[in-house]
């Protein structure tokens, strides 16, 4: 814990046989005693500090703490001796602290009050995903978490810690963050089929830099829904599709035709991050009028990645479909199977691409599976730990 002033330093009042709200502290030999933190009358201190009270001779029998008037919580230790704040305080807030404490050496009251000093600015979330308007709230077992802040984080590490997932099924997991406004977490394997999830952001007063504080917290339930997992051979020209282990269609494909390393498709653990009706597919490279510029509208695509990849229908390609790769970079399937692929897909469906020699990077799209296990945890702050269960 850091140095705070005197603010911040522990009030000890020993009473023997008698009951008090004030006066100063003196030693009463072998009297109850409570100490309090905060000082009463403390003003400007970290919000990022706990509360907390302590019994000495004696046992707490009551403490009542409260922030701009609202209960705050806490949890006393097992021999009800001590009791602490759940969460540090919030800036910018007024806190009283009452406390009862009753033993061999009498009883003892005390009553506290201090305030925090206001934040200098506030953060929050901007986007977390899965929601209900970009994912659903059912999706699949290769779904990450996906937190973006709205402002830079410094400490990463006060943050990391009250980013809770809850999961109905045990799971080992890790948030991983990918710069200082966006972090992830996977599971070490993909999610159990049908697990109920709740990630709560514990974000209210909590530090996120040098004066900046979160402004609330954010809680989002989603659900795990059955495995499918795609697999695209870009050698045989075929999807083997299973869901629940078992396959359920086998589509002819025409990939990326290869004729420069940028028209490979990419090879590696992708995951379904949009299902489209309409597409309109430009090419990333070249510009109207210069040559290999194209514009193509497609129909029932699902996006793979961040650099135009989709399985989308290609009416022009299904006499290649099965026994060449011919396209730009995408899976193309003929529109009867591109319709059936959209409406069965959920987001967060795993979907990999075998047989090409461009591989797929871990930050390409959501495509996160790409990192071994150790290598996601370099980027995690308190590392890998089970998800809580819910």
């Amino acid at each position: 814990m850091r140095a705070a002033g005197a603010g911040a330093l522990a009030l000890l009042v020993m009473v023997a046989g008698c009951s008090t709200s004030g006066g100063r502290d003196e030693d009463r030999g072998a009297g109850t005693a409570i100490s309090i933190s905060p000082l009463d009358g403390a003003a400007d201190l970290p919000p990022e500090l706990p509360i907390l009270i302590g019994a000495e001779n004696g046992k707490l029998t009551h403490v009542a703490v409260q922030a701009a008037g609202r209960p705050v919580a806490g949890v006393f230790s097992s021999d009800r001796t001590q009791w602490r704040s759940e969460r540090p305080m919030a800036p910018g807030t007024a806190y009283s602290v009452e406390a009862t404490a009753a033993g061999s050496g009498g009883s003892a009251t005390r009553t506290v009050r201090f305030a925090t000093k206001q934040a200098a600015k506030t953060f929050g979330i901007s986007t977390l995903l899965p929601n209900k308007q970009d994912t659903g709230l059912t999706v699949g077992v290769g779904m990450p978490i996906i937190i973006t802040f709205d402002k830079p984080i410094g400490d990463r590490v006060s943050v990391e810690r009250n980013l809770i997932v809850r999961a109905s099924k045990p799971i080992d997991g890790a948030w991983h963050w990918l710069d200082d406004k966006n972090v992830v977490f996977r599971p070490e394997k993909y999610w159990p089929t049908h697990t109920k999830v709740r990630v709560t952001a514990r974000l209210a007063g909590i530090r996120g830099g040098e004066g900046m504080y979160g402004k609330q917290d954010y809680v989002r339930d989603f659900e795990i829904g059955r495995s499918q997992i795609s697999v695209a051979n870009t050698q045989t020209h075929y999807m083997k599709i299973e869901r629940d282990g078992k396959q359920i269609k086998n589509m002819p494909i025409s990939a990326g035709m290869g004729d420069v390393l940028r028209h490979h498709t990419t090879s590696g653990i992708h995951v379904a991050m949009s299902r489209e009706d309409v597409t309109v597919m430009t090419s990333p490279d070249a510009s109207p009028g210069q040559s290999g510029y194209y514009e193509t509208t497609v129909y029932n695509s699902v996006r793979i990645s961040n650099t135009g990849e989709y399985v989308h229908g290609a009416p022009w390609s299904v006499g290649d479909q099965g026994n060449s790769n011919v396209s730009h970079g995408c899976v193309n399937v003929s529109p009867e199977n591109a319709k059936w692929f959209k409406n069965n897909t959920l987001i967060g469906d795993p979907i990999v691409v075998t047989g090409t020699p461009r591989r797929l990077e871990a930050t390409n799209g959501w495509s996160y599976w790409q990192d071994s296990w150790p290598a996601w945890l370099k980027r995690s702050r308190l590392r890998a730990a089970p998800a809580e269960i819910l």
